[in-house]
């Protein structure tokens, strides 16, 4: 009752957001007064829904709300004082499994997360110390650096769909083993940070399909990793990806506290690495109407980017494209609409062929934002591009844009372009075009 007087919501209002959430969850609910008012008595909501009111009431109250502290009882992880290997083994394994999937999606995004800070992580992996069953060398950490590469390329062409599942059988079949294995001191190292590296894409991968709770488990794994590993690369790309899924979902406060974490955390960022961490930063305090302070930080990417080195040696993808985009988002939220639109055809110029979940995902944004502007058959002609790409994408977000894309057309049928391209993209993808 405490929490629920301190919200200042009404019944209906705490019902909504509870909705709200379970919709973000993808589970959709349909609370209404009657049930708030049977939890404020005592009664306990269902078990699966306890997390949503819990964050419901986090991210309102601006701070973490314990189980206890709502009145229910703590939640059966079975995980308590699980080391690090242990809890990674234990989220690989549910990944991989097609049964548990469906739970793992069924976690929610948490505004309040712990997210462990640098002098926290550091040098701090007594869960994996040395006495595991057999040694290993650099070339392993070879291995599982080229590996990682390889299904980062698999995502970055055809989406995360096929290629996280493989990540997590790596992590548990390959690497966890690793982990428990002797090593000399500076190879072990270099197999945390490699770890690491793989946790993070995994957990990007899990973003593209819209897992947004599992995606944290993983990106909290790879902040403590990197840490053991003294790897600040890898720590700031990690909090900078998870800015970067808060910013998506509409969490700008946030994505600002994880973008500005991130570029703390890397005090000694090259030009190009500067770049990549002041691009987030600038969308980020646009997405919290921060205009100033957008602008401020868009301009030390470009300056950055002018500096930085050969497009070869980029961080996490991050080139001239990736800069454009970001010119393109702080433009939008900032009500540039038109400034946005031009900023994203330049960005689609000068991208890279092998990013083609990028390429259909941002070609159905710019159509999207031609619309916005009334240019509907030039938007039309955009997203004829995005759908020449999409047969060959298998992504939860590239999904997104061309449910979007349907909904969108929906007021213009009476034009011929848009009704051609409805149908086109029927054919392809009928369960999201409504066909």
């Amino acid at each position: 009752m405490r929490l629920y007087r301190e919200s200042g919501w009404t019944l209906r209002r705490f019902a909504q957001e509870v909705n709200r959430l379970g919709t973000e969850r993808g589970t959709p609910l349909k609370y209404r007064e009657p049930s708030v008012h049977q939890w404020l008595g005592g009664h306990l909501p269902r078990e699966s829904v306890r997390p949503l009111v819990v964050e419901v009431l986090s991210r309102r109250l601006g701070r973490p709300v314990t189980y206890a502290e709502a009145g229910f009882p703590a939640p059966r992880t079975g995980g308590e004082g699980a080391g690090t290997t242990e809890e990674l083994l234990a989220l690989g394994r549910q990944d991989m499994d097609p049964s548990r999937r469906g739970v793992l999606g069924a976690g929610l995004f948490s505004v309040v997360l712990t997210v462990p800070h640098w002098q926290d992580v550091v040098g701090r992996m007594e869960a994996v110390a040395h006495g595991g069953p057999r040694r290993y060398g650099a070339p392993d950490v070879a291995m599982v650096s080229a590996m990682t590469e390889r299904i980062s390329a698999l995502d970055d062409s055809f989406g995360g769909r096929h290629a996280r599942p493989m990540a997590a059988a790596f992590l548990v079949n390959t690497v966890a083993p690793y982990l428990r294995a002797d090593a000399p001191e500076s190879v072990r190292q270099a197999m945390l940070s490699a770890a690491a590296d793989l946790c993070y894409l995994t957990g990007y991968m899990a973003v593209d399909e819209g897992l947004h709770g599992l995606a944290q488990r993983y990106y909290v794994k790879a902040l403590e990793l990197a840490g053991a590993a003294g790897d600040h690369l890898t720590y700031c790309t990690t909090l900078r990806g998870m800015s970067v899924q808060a910013v998506d979902l509409g969490h700008g406060r946030e994505a600002l506290r994880l973008a500005d974490a991130a570029a703390a955390a890397s005090p000694q960022a090259g030009p190009r690495m500067r770049a990549f961490l002041a691009g987030q930063q600038a969308h980020a305090a646009a997405r919290t109407g921060d205009r100033a302070s957008a602008l401020a930080y868009l301009r030390e990417a470009e300056v950055a980017m002018e500096k930085a080195e050969s497009r070869a040696k980029a961080f996490g993808s991050y080139d001239p494209s990736s800069l454009l985009y970001h010119v393109s988002q702080v433009r939008y939220e900032l009500r540039d609409v038109t400034g946005s639109v031009a900023a994203l055809k330049e960005s689609d110029r000068v991208r890279q062929a092998v990013f083609r979940r990028a390429r259909v995902r941002h070609r159905c944004t710019l159509a999207e934002r031609q619309l916005e502007v009334g240019h509907l058959e030039v938007a039309c002609r955009t997203w004829h591009l995005a759908l020449d790409d999409y047969p060959d994408v298998h992504s939860g977000r590239a999904d997104d844009r061309v449910r979007a894309l349907t909904a969108r057309l929906r007021p213009h049928l009476r034009n011929r372009a848009a009704r051609e391209l409805r149908e086109r993209a029927r054919r392809l993808a009928p369960a999201l075009a409504g066909a």
